[in-house]
């Protein structure tokens, strides 16, 4: 059964998705046809979802897959030209603006070749997804979401056809499409694993921001308040309202993946005393063991530091480790506060733990 926040993290992509321009590239005499069939299924839903697609067929038979998408109940359409012709373009726009799904002939064309990025500009693609016999493994891994400006310095981490896939997505990017997914096409779902969750299964090559830390929003708060309640519950963090992070906006910062929140870390600055606390820090449950805890403390030390505070402080009564040993904080006392932190903390009656750490 889907958990509860499984349903959140589908239903967020669907009004982000609406009246988009998915165009997909499938290597359909490859795959096997049990893939294939999934596949065309998904995509079945995504246009129920108002999602515009343009089907390129990069092998197999053109005709079989086309007769698949209407058994599928696909409202699709033939472009009469191949993606190679200029006329494409305009034909393939008129059967999207007619309410239908375009398939094409892209079988004279590799999935991320010029002319298949200038096919994809031309009906102003949101994404370009190809569904491969193989797809990008880094260092034997997929690797989920990649700048296009980094794409080069992980080429010598891949094989060659991974290289080449990764040059060529960055280069799609470069040139004005804004996401480039390369999936492996021969696992069933892969799709829609893709598509609807913030980390994904396959690899994203991006141009615009897909993983960002920014200020915190007032109309953040709700989504805040309800992320950190099960710490809070747990007594990992100290209780918070809607007053409470209101009154002190600035102090905190959240990190977003697709603008969805999924981490949060606040620094309450002590000027007088020359320090701040890193409080606050928290990472939703789905995107645990990724790092993005140690970037989100790093983060708020770069303010710490840009405003020349030097010496930063974390109270913890169940992340002794995570401080002292990945983030190279010391163990500190009580005393170690500034005084109204220190009488707050004596007041709540809390068993936290104090760590510090000097910065250069």
């Amino acid at each position: 059964m889907a958990q509860q926040s499984d349903v959140r993290e589908v239903l967020q992509y669907i009004p982000q998705f609406r009246g988009k321009v998915f165009f997909v590239l499938i290597e359909a005499g490859l795959l096997p046809e049990p893939a294939v069939a999934e596949t065309l299924l998904d995509l079945a839903v995504l246009e129920d979802l108002g999602v515009k697609l343009v089907l390129g067929v990069l092998g197999g038979d053109l005709k079989d897959l086309y007769d698949w998408t209407l058994e599928c109940e696909i409202l699709a359409a033939r472009v009469s030209r191949p993606i190679t012709d200029p006329q494409a373009i305009r034909e393939t726009l008129e059967i999207l603006a007619r309410g239908q799904s375009a398939v094409i002939d892209a079988s004279a064309t590799g999935p991320l070749d010029r002319a298949a990025v200038d096919f994809a500009r031309g009906i102003g693609v949101a994404k370009m997804i190809t569904l491969l016999e193989e797809a990008i493994l880094i260092d034997g891994v997929p690797a989920h979401a990649i700048r296009a400006a980094e794409a080069e310095a992980l080429t010598s981490h891949t094989d060659a056809n991974g290289a080449a896939l990764l040059r060529a997505a960055a280069e799609a990017c470069h040139r004005g499409v804004p996401r480039v997914h390369v999936l492996n096409g021969r696992r069933q779902g892969v799709l829609v694993d893709e598509l609807f969750s913030n980390e994904g299964v396959g690899t994203m090559i991006h141009a615009d921001s897909y993983r960002v830390i920014r200020e915190l929003r007032e109309e953040d708060i709700p989504e805040l308040l309800g992320m950190i309640g099960r710490s809070v519950r747990r007594t990992k963090l100290v209780e918070r309202n809607y007053e409470d992070i209101q009154s002190r906006l600035p102090d905190f910062h959240v990190m977003a993946i697709d603008d969805n929140v999924i981490g949060c870390v606040a620094l309450h600055e002590y000027r007088a005393e020359g320090c701040a606390e890193v409080a606050c820090l928290y990472i939703k449950q789905a995107h645990e063991g990724r790092g993005y805890g140690i970037e989100l403390v790093r983060y708020a030390e770069a303010i710490a530091a840009a405003h020349g505070i030097f010496r930063v402080f974390a109270l913890s009564n169940r992340a002794a480790n995570f401080f002292t040993g990945k983030l190279g904080y010391d163990s500190a006392t009580v005393d170690d506060l500034p005084q109204a932190r220190r009488l707050q903390f004596e007041a709540s009656g809390r068993d936290s733990l104090v760590f510090s750490r000097r910065l250069a």
